[in-house]
């Protein structure tokens, strides 16, 4: 997939699984277990309040711990309005392959997700044919 000219709004995964501010440690946890689930994102109705990648979670932490603890916003975010080549070249240089797209009120947008050769962005209908396939991997 191409991006020269397409803003990240025209490449993000529209309807990424999200998990709201009750989410548990251990419920954060199991759900990090998926192979391509790489982050976490927690909403509450509809703004993005936190993201949790599986190094934000310490070790000692308590299963029943409010997983919103340990959740990051800053640096884990992109605008809508970015050029999507900018942001794949951002995530490439920094070692990412996430971010979570939102508006400036926080509303969540989606997920821009690199693809696993760092050359283009996952679909929306890459996410419908993994589920078709009884893989389950919204967050791809």
């Amino acid at each position: 997939m191409g991006c020269s000219g397409l803003t990240v709004a025209e490449v993000v995964v529209r309807l990424p699984k999200t998990l709201g501010t009750a989410t548990t440690v251990g419920e954060a946890c199991a759900a990090l277990q998926r192979t391509h689930v790489h982050m976490l994102l927690l909403t509450d109705a509809g703004r993005l309040v936190g993201t949790l990648l599986r190094s934000d979670l310490p070790s000692g932490a308590s299963g029943a711990e409010p997983a919103l603890k340990y959740a990051v916003l800053r640096g884990r975010t992109v605008s809508p309005d970015l050029d999507a080549e900018e942001a794949r070249r951002l995530l490439v240089n920094r070692g990412e392959r996430r971010r979570a797209v939102v508006r400036d009120d926080g509303e969540l947008l989606g997920l821009l997700c690199l693809k696993r050769r760092l050359n283009g962005f996952c679909s929306d209908a890459d996410v419908t044919a993994r589920a078709a396939d009884g893989v389950l991997v919204i967050e791809s």
